[in-house]
């Protein structure tokens, strides 16, 4: 209560001073005159009492200002002053402020992009309740990289008997299919779960409910937000209405909330059907009574008061009895979990590798930035040592007038900071651009959160005080006399290293770092985009559709798609009409291990293989050249299987034997090989060569239809708008209902394909030049500085008759050497660094000789111009009116 009392005694203050005054003025007035009548009673005269109450209480101004000193409310007010100057001083230094803003803004939103990005793939988690008692689970398996999914049996065996968890629910990860009526048919890919799944996830819905327990087998659909606004206009009456999915009724239970697109921090899923309806939708899916078919992703909520450790205690004495009680299958494996919306193992340590690595090049970004305020703040501190020196003769201690320079630091970062924001909300949206080349859909947006915010303040309260610290300090120890006759406090005579010196070569070193690794990743895009590929982009335009999930069997599917390729390549101008599955470099690629029939069997286990799907004439409309054998004809679905090779899996198998007509088995299935062809990327530009099978798309539609749908590749020359809206009504005419998706010419899909040496030379590049133009700035102003210093100096030696060049010469030197002085400095740690980026770098070695040499060539030519600028004006000066001024 006193507390309280307090406060509000402290805010009256501040609002109502006068009336404070007043109160106070009432107080001592009574204390006064009570204390000259308690004088009276003791003996005094009135005027002896008078005088001692006067010599006991002291001025009443003094009085006034220890009663306001004494409560919260005088700092208040002086942190308020201190503020009201600051702004009035800045408001008379624009220029001051704008460049400062500028150059912290810069640094800040490089590193709130950044943030951005770690905010989005490594902080945020799953927009689900109580995040943290949800655990992603997975299977490993004893010298198996981590992870597995679930099968649908040991599913049910930790649901059923796991007492650590107060639910457990699983879903498959990818349901393709149509949606068709309300508009044109559309693509789409969803997720199929157990009826818990929204429950154990504790996902409230936007609109209507999820599934109820009854429901497993019964057609009922929860449709996506985004799907929800784009195809039903947010219709809440879309709730119990029945749509067609992938040809079969569905109805609509309910809308998931718009922060909800599944527990995946990656894919993004438009829509969830029941657990019991998988088996119609995606063809061919094996019965749940499959122990050894890992197909369920798996969740698990925590029961209050549980432990992580003691659910992993429990899981590893569960996987022991599975070990025994089903030792086909179950032996060897145990279960892993992490708290569900990281992202996945497999990807982690790579995306906080490159993100690690980015967050370090943003960092000294900003430390370039900070050294180049230090640097232009210190001059203004010197230009203010007389005021500084007259407020310490009246009286001001130097923590006030340390805390008086470090709020105008702080002040001006958060005006940097905001600029950085809205730099960092442009920026984000420009990343979001970027896209994987994956047949599938992914939510890859970011977006500037409240934790980047927070981020934001935080950096820009820390970077102000860091570079505001230095001249502050500087301030705040000057000499009266020496700073009264004008001398800079850090520039002493006869010093051959000033403040400002050292900050410039560490800026300098530090761009050293930033543009080696700038090169390097530049070099790896260079590389990227020389990388042998083995197939041609051309003027190539791809489609897909997928006729399985509109109920087509094998053999419908492969009418319809022959009837396609005739008909497109019957319009004007196509030179030539395939089909496959996926598209090289579309990160989608199915694989399985092969072996040569008839071989000796090695101890070795058989190499993975790229499979892939094609029709005749394939190979030539890809480039990718036949070296020997044939290609596929039009072989029938029941015939024997063919297949061609590319030449790395020719030489695995066989060494240097040829392998046309010699069998492979791999996947069940056994296939003749007819031919072999050159080698290409398969799933990403960096990896090393992989064998690659090829099969008759006539042979594998039954037996192992493509998941992704099948994508026509379409090559003709001209306007390939026209070419698709052409195809478009081909489709049309054989099927109005069958949904087309994944539109993109061949050399949009590889400009996505080069994600990676896009994303990190754009970002590298960004940074890279900031750093450099900071650092350019940051040297010019110091240079401009010591010819501004010494105007007297070069008045006198060119009145004593030394030349312009040897003036010029003369500041040169003292950049040049600031400059060498960082480049030594600053090349080792870039060697030191560039080891760490080797894993990111496409065809270029860390210790790149070409990047090494031209960087410190182009820094030292950029800091020769930095020089030779301020350099010039110096050799200009006139001597008479050098010699006048007062320095």
């Amino acid at each position: 209560m006193a507390k309280l009392t307090s406060l509000v005694s402290g805010i009256r203050a501040l609002v109502n001073r006068g009336q404070r005054n007043s109160e106070i003025d009432e107080e001592l007035l009574s204390f006064y005159e009570s204390s000259v009548a308690e004088k009276m009673r003791r003996g005094m005269s009135r005027e002896e009492a008078v005088r001692a109450a006067r010599a006991e209480i002291g001025s009443v101004q003094s009085v006034k200002h220890k009663i306001w000193s004494a409560g919260w409310e005088s700092t208040v007010e002086s942190w308020s002053k201190d503020l009201a100057y600051t702004f009035r001083r800045l408001s008379r230094s624009p220029t001051l402020v704008l460049t400062v803003v500028i150059s912290i803004g810069l640094g800040i939103a490089a590193n709130a992009t950044i943030f951005s990005l770690v905010s989005r793939f490594i902080l945020r988690p799953a927009p689900v309740g109580d995040p943290a008692m949800l655990l992603s689970l997975s299977i490993t398996h004893d010298g198996e990289r981590c992870c597995n999914h679930f099968s649908w049996p040991v599913y049910a065996d930790v649901r059923d008997q796991a007492k650590s968890f107060s639910g457990v629910a699983a879903y498959y990860d990818l349901v393709p299919a149509s949606i068709s009526g309300f508009g044109e048919p559309e693509r789409v890919w969803g997720q199929s779960a157990t009826t818990n799944f929204f429950d154990v996830a504790e996902v409230r819905m936007a609109v209507g409910r999820g599934f109820l327990p009854s429901e497993d087998r019964v057609p009922v659909i929860v449709l996506g937000y985004s799907l929800w606004q784009r195809r039903f206009a947010s219709d809440p009456a879309v709730v119990g209405k029945t749509i067609q999915l992938s040809g079969r009724p569905f109805t609509v239970v309910g809308v998931a909330p718009q922060a909800f697109r599944g527990v995946d921090q990656l894919l993004f899923p438009q829509f969830w059907v029941s657990m019991g309806n998988v088996e119609d939708l995606v063809p061919n899916i094996p019965k749940r009574a499959a122990r050894d078919y890992h197909w369920l992703s798996v969740l698990g909520r925590l029961r209050p008061g549980t432990t992580p450790a003691q659910a992993s205690e429990e899981l590893a004495a569960m996987a022991r009895h599975f070990a025994v009680a089903y030792p086909v299958s179950d032996k060897g494996n145990g279960f892993y979990f992490q708290q569900a919306g990281t992202l996945p193992p497999r990807y982690k340590s790579a995306v906080t590798l490159f993100l690690a690595a980015l967050s370090v090049v943003v960092l000294l970004v900003l430390c370039i930035a900070c050294a180049n305020v230090a640097n232009l703040l210190l001059v203004q501190t010197a230009a203010r040592q007389k005021e500084m020196a007259v407020r310490l003769a009246l009286g001001a201690t130097r923590m006030q007038l340390m805390r008086q320079l470090l709020l105008e630091s702080v002040i001006l970062s958060i005006g940097g900071g905001l600029f950085g924001l809205l730099l960092s909300v442009w920026a984000t949206t420009a990343l979001s651009s970027f896209h994987l080349p994956v047949p599938i859909p992914m939510d890859l947006n970011v977006t500037v959160d409240w934790r980047v915010l927070l981020y934001t303040f935080a950096l820009s309260i820390f970077a102000g005080l860091v570079f505001g610290f230095a001249p502050a300090w500087a301030a705040s120890r000057s000499a009266v006399a020496n700073a009264l006759k004008g001398e800079d406090a850090l520039a002493r005579p006869g010093g051959r290293w000033s403040l400002r010196n050292v900050l410039v070569v560490a800026q300098v070193a530090i761009s050293v770092v930033l543009m080696c690794a700038t090169g390097l990743f530049l070099r790896s895009l260079q590389s990227a985009a020389s990388i042998d590929i083995g197939f041609r982009a051309g003027n190539t335009l791809m489609m897909s559709v997928d006729p399985m999930v509109h109920g087509y069997t094998p053999e419908h599917t492969i009418q319809f798609l022959t009837q396609l390729r005739q008909r497109v390549a019957a319009l004007p101008g196509v030179s030539s009409v395939v089909v496959t599955d996926v598209a090289p470099l579309s990160m989608g690629t199915r694989s399985d291990a092969f072996h040569a029939v008839g071989a000796t069997q090695s101890t070795t286990p058989d190499p993975s293989t790229e499979l892939y799907m094609a029709t005749p004439g394939y190979f030539e409309a890809m480039g990718i050249p036949r070296l020997s054998g044939r290609d596929f004809a039009e072989e029938l679905p029941n015939g024997p299987k063919v297949a061609v090779v590319n030449r790395a899996f020719a030489e695995r198998m066989f060494g240097s034997e040829s392998p046309i007509g010699r069998e492979v088995s791999g996947g069940g299935v056994t296939y003749q090989i007819i031919g072999v062809v050159g080698n290409i990327k398969s799933r990403t530009l960096g990896e090393d060569l992989r064998p690659v099978l090829f099969r008759s798309l006539n042979q594998s539609v039954e037996n192992d239809p493509s998941g992704f749908g099948y994508s026509l590749i379409v090559s003709a020359p001209g306007d390939t708008g026209a070419l698709a809206a052409a195809i478009r009504n081909q489709v049309r005419a054989l099927d109005p209902t069958m949904a087309i998706f994944n539109v993109v010419t061949m050399r949009e899909h590889l400009r996505d394909a080069y994600f990676l040496p896009r994303l990190a030379g754009t970002l590298f590049g960004i940074f890279g030049f900031i750093g450099l133009l900071l650092a350019s700035i940051g040297l010019y102003s110091v240079m401009s500085y010591s010819v501004s210093r010494r105007t007297q100096e070069i008045g006198i030696r060119m009145a004593l008759g030394a030349r312009t060049l040897e003036v010029q010469q003369l500041i040169v030197r003292q950049g040049m050497m600031l400059s060498l002085i960082a480049v030594a400095i600053g090349l080792p740690l870039a060697f030191a660094a560039a080891k760490y980026s080797s894993s990111l770098l496409y065809g270029v070695q860390p210790h790149d000789v070409a990047t090494f040499t031209v960087v410190p060539i182009a820094l030292l030519a950029v800091a020769l111009l930095a020089c030779w600028i301020p350099s010039r004006r110096a050799s200009r000066v006139d001597p008479i009116k050098a010699l006048r001024c007062d320095g």
